[in-house]
């Protein structure tokens, strides 16, 4: 497995400042978020490492050679909007955009996006799951087409008012997934996993492993805790009664975790997300989140 991290929690770095602390810190890799140009519709999004709007052989060459230049590879290309947001005009720009990322992972070489299936928060997984097939079956049929590996995050999405009852993302749990799976069977179609957004969930993460693991095209290491005095406030249907901690701070059995892992025969890329509040003071304590991640996880690598 190699060991990487993802860019969007140093969002004001250029590309090549990401590569030389990648490198410095003794990581294998980093996935760039490829968001377009503009305001952030949340946190952690609206960070753009690469712009792929206007992508051609001249970027593509200028990046590869930044990366071979600092021995450091690329995992992925990310974007997390909502693919299937009720709002049309929206809708369109999100999908073009996940085909503009996919084309620059083709061209890179890196062959692997990550991203949302999406979701319209007010409604019921079954009641929108003609417009996942409408819009997925050719996004996919694109991605074949270039050679790139789609990972969807398995994040619900539901962490405030605006995201409740039902969340922005489609991907939560093994029964969507296999439906997804059977109705897009390509090997082009996977998952970008990640075990912090099924401890909440009290889905069984190392069973997901065991079942889905060929499935992986990538991987996310990032850890969730829960407030049991928030929980008993307001329920699993209430919101903020679980927080992103690091890598070892949480609740997540990591030993477990890659055991699974390595049980399977994983060795693709893990990029530690750093979402952890309590690392945000400061540009030093995000790069100590980043660093300790690393340490923390190591021990299970190396």
């Amino acid at each position: 497995m190699k060991l990487g991290y993802v860019t969007a929690i140093l969002p004001d770095w250029t590309l090549e400042q990401h590569f030389a602390f990648a490198a410095k810190q003794g990581f294998d890799s980093l996935e760039v978020m490829c968001w377009p140009v503009g305001k952030a519709e949340r946190r952690y999004a609206g960070v753009t490492h690469i712009d792929v709007t206007n992508f051609g052989p001249k970027e593509a060459a200028d990046i590869n050679a930044m990366s071979k230049k600092y021995g450091v590879a690329i995992s992925s290309l990310g974007y997390y909007p909502n693919p299937l947001s009720p709002v049309p005009e929206e809708r369109e720009t999100f999908v073009g955009h996940i085909k503009r990322v996919i084309a620059a992972s083709a061209m890179l070489g890196v062959n692997t996006m990550t991203t949302f299936v999406g979701r319209d928060p007010a409604r019921s997984i079954e009641d929108q799951w003609g417009e996942f097939e409408a819009t997925w079956k050719p996004l996919i049929a694109f991605a074949e087409s270039q050679g790139v590996k789609v990972g969807i995050e398995n994040c619900p999405m539901l962490f405030s008012l605006d995201e409740w009852p039902g969340g922005k993302n489609l991907a939560i749990s093994p029964e969507v997934w296999r439906r997804m799976f059977a109705s897009i069977p390509s090997a082009h179609f996977g998952l970008n996993f990640d075990p912090s957004h099924l401890i909440w969930q009290h889905i069984d993460y190392v069973r997901c492993i065991k079942e889905f693991g060929k499935r992986f095209v990538h991987v996310h290491a990032k850890d969730t805790k829960i407030d049991s005095d928030l929980l008993y406030e307001r329920g699993i249907m209430g919101v903020k009664w679980h927080r992103p901690k690091l890598p070892g701070l949480g609740d997540v059995n990591w030993g477990a975790f890659y055991s699974a892992l390595t049980d399977i025969g994983y060795d693709g890329h893990v990029a530690i997300e750093v979402e952890d509040r309590a690392y945000e003071g400061s540009q030093e304590d995000v790069l100590r989140s980043i660093t300790q991640s690393k340490r923390f996880l190591e021990q299970f690598m190396r």
